[in-house]
């Protein structure tokens, strides 16, 4: 058809490319293994064959945060609302907040949430290793850790 209204034809790459829409995942809670407090994450995407991409939203109430974990592959926190806290073992807290990015490398141990006051968002970017894992956890963050004096 020619004119205004046409409709174009739809070719064999386009049938073989449609774009694919996904429904919204539930909000799940994290789990008390894994966090002191309350915090809930959106999964946003779990990459199919071959990708190892994940990304999730998570909320962090105040005072919220995880247990000491690492990632074999590292992980990218990109802040999106309030105030949080992270740490890599051994190091200082660092207090961020939006726009920031946090940067993991393979395997380094760390925990992220929000500050005692503020509720904390931020989008978690990962890939899984060769295995399927994406963390290997540890031991809660004590209340003594979590309550020194951050680095802003």
């Amino acid at each position: 058809m020619d004119g205004v209204g046409a409709v174009p034809a739809v070719t064999a790459w386009e049938r073989s490319h449609a774009v694919e829409i996904q429904a919204k995942q539930p909000t799940v809670k994290g789990p008390a293994e894994q966090f002191t407090g309350n915090a809930w994450f959106d999964p946003i995407a779990q990459g199919a064959e071959a990708s190892r991409l994940r990304v999730s939203i998570v909320r962090f109430a105040p005072g919220a945060r995880t247990a000491w974990h690492s990632h074999p592959v590292g992980q990218t926190l990109y802040v999106t609302e309030g105030r949080g806290r992270v740490q890599s073992r051994g190091g200082e807290i660092v207090e961020v907040r939006p726009g920031e990015v946090i940067s993991t490398p393979p395997s380094e141990w760390h925990w992220h949430g929000a500050t005692p006051t503020d509720f904390m968002t931020h989008l978690s970017m990962l890939e899984v290793d060769d295995h399927g894992n994406s963390a290997t956890w540890g031991a809660h963050v004590t209340d003594a850790e979590y309550g020194a004096v951050p680095r802003t």
